[in-house]
């Protein structure tokens, strides 16, 4: 069983910024062939896509609401995948989850992921 763990959220005022991290664990295929994803959901609003990456870091996806603000990444060396928040905003306070599929193509959709984390807090104050 692939288990994920984030750490890193918090409170913030807009403007800032935080660095998120998920750290997997587990038996069975190695996290460097996994792809990986950030996901969110604010109180009362379905899970939305936040960003992906692919199994070799060459191939990156956003959403348009944080294009230019975040950047994926990861360090397979330490199955560790990141997510830089930059110029935070009130609307980006969210549950942060980070996602990983079986495969080494990334994904937007939250429904081709096999295993989540438990998800970190991220608030944002105006």
């Amino acid at each position: 069983q692939v288990q994920l763990v984030e750490s890193g959220g918090g409170l913030v005022q807009a403007g800032g910024s935080l660095r998120l991290s998920c750290a997997a664990s587990g038996p069975g295929r190695t996290f460097s062939r996994n792809s990986m994803g950030w996901f969110r959901q604010a109180p009362g609003k379905e899970r939305e896509f936040v960003a992906a990456i692919n199994w070799s870091s060459s191939s990156t996806a956003y959403a348009d609401s944080v294009k230019g603000r975040f950047t994926i990444s990861r360090d397979n060396a330490k199955n560790t995948v990141y997510l830089q928040m930059n110029s935070l905003k009130p609307e980006d306070t969210a549950v942060y989850y980070c996602a990983t599929r079986k495969t080494t193509y990334r994904s937007i959709y939250s429904t081709d992921y096999d295993y989540w984390g438990q998800g970190t807090q991220v608030t944002v104050s105006s």
